[in-house]
């Protein structure tokens, strides 16, 4: 439906969709980048999506000075790895390494995003393919590859074909929140649903989950905060 405009100081960009499934107007504010999104039934008039805006406009301000700023990547910045916050600093040798509460990454200042999220993305796959082949034995079944993206709409997926996918940004978290991802799609080797035998196979193979599926509906969004480029 297109980009629309809520005037005020500063003008807060809209962006208005239809659905086939929407019984009513709905407004959501991405965590992720401030998106302000409103969602329409078929037959409701565009007008009285932007009435609606006006009508939340309070709401909508306080709720984008409230939100996180994004942390871009350099040299000096502190961010989580494995869940310990951890200070990216320059340093000699060839090799991104983790020394203490540091990131210690050689080169050009430049250089220092591209290099870390390298660094994190490898390490990502090592823990999550050796979390997946531990669950995988668990179990009692393969997968056929483990891929990384950087996902919004999930942590993870477990294709038809047993393919694991996973967002590399698990790495910013505490360990136990990546296993959990983890067992979570494994799981669904077994179970391609969310029924109860699905959670019960999470629970056989992974134990108790109830905490870390709550830590990422509540503090999963802040991974998304550290920017690697422009």
């Amino acid at each position: 439906m297109g980009n629309h405009v809520l005037q005020g100081e500063p003008d807060i960009a809209l962006t208005l969709r239809r659905s086939a499934r929407a019984r009513r107007i709905t407004l959501r504010i991405s965590q992720l980048d401030g998106r302000v999104t409103l969602t329409l039934p078929e037959r409701t008039h565009e007008r009285e999506a932007l009435a609606f805006a006006r009508e939340k406009e309070v709401w909508i301000r306080g709720h984008l000075a409230n939100r996180s700023e994004d942390v871009r990547v350099a040299l000096g910045v502190v961010l989580p790895v494995a869940g310990h916050v951890r200070t990216v600093v320059a340093a000699s040798g060839r090799s991104v390494r983790m020394e203490d509460d540091e990131i210690a990454v050689p080169g050009a200042a430049h250089a220092v995003p591209r290099r870390v999220l390298g660094y994190l993305k490898t390490r990502a796959r090592d823990d999550l393919a050796l979390d997946c082949d531990h669950y995988a034995t668990r179990l009692g079944r393969d997968y056929s590859g483990l891929s990384l993206r950087d996902t919004r709409s999930r942590w993870g997926s477990c294709s038809s074909a047993g393919r694991l996918m996973f967002s590399w940004r698990l790495i910013l978290a505490p360990p136990e929140i990546l296993q959990y991802v983890a067992a979570h799609e494994v799981a669904h080797l077994a179970q391609m649903n969310h029924s109860p035998a699905f959670w019960s196979e999470v629970t056989r193979i992974h134990g108790p989950y109830q905490s870390a599926r709550h830590w990422l509906r509540t503090e999963g969004n802040a991974l998304h905060r550290y920017r690697f480029g422009n």
